[in-house]
C-alpha cells in the first residue's frame, strides 16, 4: 500500500496531491506515480520541501519533460499560479533503460525529449474530471514506458530486489544484511547501485531511515527523540541529529517546533 505522504515534510502545505500504484507489467519498472495539481491566486505561493527517495523521477509537465535525480539534500520547490505534473518514480530497471549514466543525475534535473510521452498524458491532463485524468495519464504514461523499456531481466531484477529491501525493510541496517538476504556480496551491491540508482546503498539505507524519522516525529510529536533514534538504527540522538541537519538543514527538535500549531 503507498503511503501519500512518505518523504514529505509538510503535508498540509502540499497542494492536491495523488500517489498512485502502477498496474500490470508496469510494476517492475515503476514504484508509484505522483501527480500534483495546484490553482493558487495571484500572489499565493504554496512552498513544498521534500526528503525524496534514492531513486530518478520521470516527470512530465506542461512545458515538457525531464530526468531528476536522486538528492543528498532535502528539496524544495515553490509552487505558484495554475499547474500540474505527472511524475513516475522509477525502479531500478527502468532508470539504467532511460538515463545512461543515473550517477550524472544526482542532485540534478535533466530536460529530456519524448514528445510523444508529453503528448500522450497532456491530452489525458486535459479531462475535466480529476478521477479520469489521473487514471487516463498514468495508462499512458504506463503504455509508454511498456513500448520504450524492455522487460527486465537479470541484473535489472536483482537491482530491483535491491532497491525493495532498502528502501522498505526497516530491518536491513547495513549493506552486507541486505547482500545477505540476496546471497550475493556486498561489492555486487556496490556496482548495481551505481548502475541502476545513482547513488550508494549506504546512502539508499540513510535516506529511508531519515524518511522513517521524519514520519515518526509526524505521528508521534512527544516521541522521546533518544528511544526514536534506537528504534531506527541510529547509534545515539547525536547521529540522528546529525542526518537531520546535514540533509534538511535543521535538528529533529526544530522540525518538530515548527509544525506545533
Amino acid at each position: 500500500m503507498i503511503d501519500a505522504t512518505r518523504g514529505v515534510l509538510f503535508p498540509e502545505r502540499l497542494p492536491t496531491f495523488t500517489r498512485l500504484e502502477p498496474i500490470g507489467r508496469v510494476a517492475a519498472l515503476v514504484r508509484w506515480y505522483w501527480i500534483p495539481e495546484w490553482d493558487l491566486a495571484p500572489g499565493q505561493a504554496s512552498a513544498q520541501q521534500l526528503v525524496g527517495y534514492p531513486a530518478v523521477n520521470l516527470v512530465v509537465e506542461p512545458g515538457g519533460v525531464s530526468l531528476s535525480g536522486p538528492t543528498t539534500r532535502s528539496g524544495r520547490r515553490e509552487l505558484t499560479g495554475r499547474g500540474w505534473a505527472v511524475g513516475a518514480l522509477l525502479r531500478p530497471a527502468a532508470t539504467a533503460a532511460l538515463a545512461e549514466r543515473p550517477e550524472a543525475l544526482v542532485d540534478r534535473l535533466a530536460a529530456v525529449r519524448h514528445p510523444e510521452l508529453h503528448a500522450a498524458v497532456a491530452a489525458a491532463m486535459s479531462s475535466a474530471d480529476a478521477g479520469e485524468r489521473h487514471a487516463a495519464a498514468t495508462a499512458a504514461f504506463s503504455a509508454w514506458l511498456e513500448a520504450t523499456v524492455p522487460p527486465p531481466a537479470g541484473d535489472a531484477l536483482l537491482a530491483n530486489a535491491m532497491a525493495d529491501l532498502l528502501l522498505q525493510d526497516a530491518g536491513i541496517l547495513h549493506v552486507g544484511d541486505a547482500a545477505d538476504r540476496l546471497g550475493v556480496s556486498p561489492r555486487t551491491l556496490q556496482r548495481l547501485a551505481r548502475r541502476y540508482v545513482g547513488v550508494p546503498p549506504a546512502a539508499m539505507i540513510r535516506r529511508r531511515r531519515l524518511q522513517e524519522a521524519a514520519q515518526r516525529l509526524r505521528e508521534r510529536p512527544d516521541a522521546d527523540l533518544a528511544a526514536l533514534a534506537a528504534e531506527l538504527g541510529y547509534a545515539d540522538h547525536a547521529h540522528l541529529t546529525r542526518d537531520f541537519r546535514t540533509v534538511l538543514s535543521f535538528t529533529p527538535s526544530e522540525y518538530r517546533a515548527v509544525r506545533e500549531p
